[in-house]
């Protein structure tokens, strides 16, 4: 590669690193390419990117972004994996893809900015997916609506029942 295209793949890099929600690295080393084709076919259909990246221009691509954080971490083969919107679906691909292929290993992520080790991704690949959470969030947020309608309710209720009964009373003594 000349220098004019190393520094366009730079900048290029550097401009995706800067977008992304997520970034996970992973040692490749004793994968065929068949398998890092089909790993590349799983994080496709969680919308990541993976490449495999010299350590020396990730360094430099990824000086003013998040994924800085994980610096120290670019050594060895190293492959590169960034995520841009939903962070969980691609834990998941690695994890999973990680069980199947023993040769892969999961070194480290960032996460909006923070460090994530190899634990840290399991334990975010066991969450649910971004749909399910959301799912949640809205059922919970419903939720709490619906009590509140039901408690404005019995209030209006009770008050309804007190002014029934007092219309009786005055009633009856009439």
């Amino acid at each position: 590669m000349k220098k004019s295209e190393k520094e366009k793949f730079v900048a290029d890099l550097s401009e995706r690193l800067k977008r992304a929600a997520a970034t996970f690295l992973v040692d490749y080393q004793g994968l065929d390419v068949e398998s890092i084709n089909r790993l590349r076919g799983e994080l496709r259909k969680a919308e990541t990117e993976f490449q495999v990246v010299k350590n020396r221009l990730l360094k430099i691509a990824c000086e003013d972004t998040e994924t800085g954080i994980i610096r120290d971490q670019m050594v060895g083969p190293t492959a590169l994996a960034i995520t841009y919107d939903d962070v969980v679906a691609p834990a998941k691909a690695l994890v999973e893809f990680a069980k199947q292929f023993s040769q892969l290993k999961i070194k480290c992520g960032q996460l909006s900015g923070k460090s994530v080790d190899e634990a840290g991704i399991k334990r975010l690949s066991a969450l649910p997916d971004r749909e399910v959470l959301l799912a949640q969030v809205l059922s919970a947020m419903q939720g709490v609506s619906g009590a509140f309608v039901r408690v404005l309710n019995g209030a209006v209720a009770q008050i309804l029942n007190v002014l029934e009964a007092i219309r009786q009373q005055k009633s009856e003594q009439s």
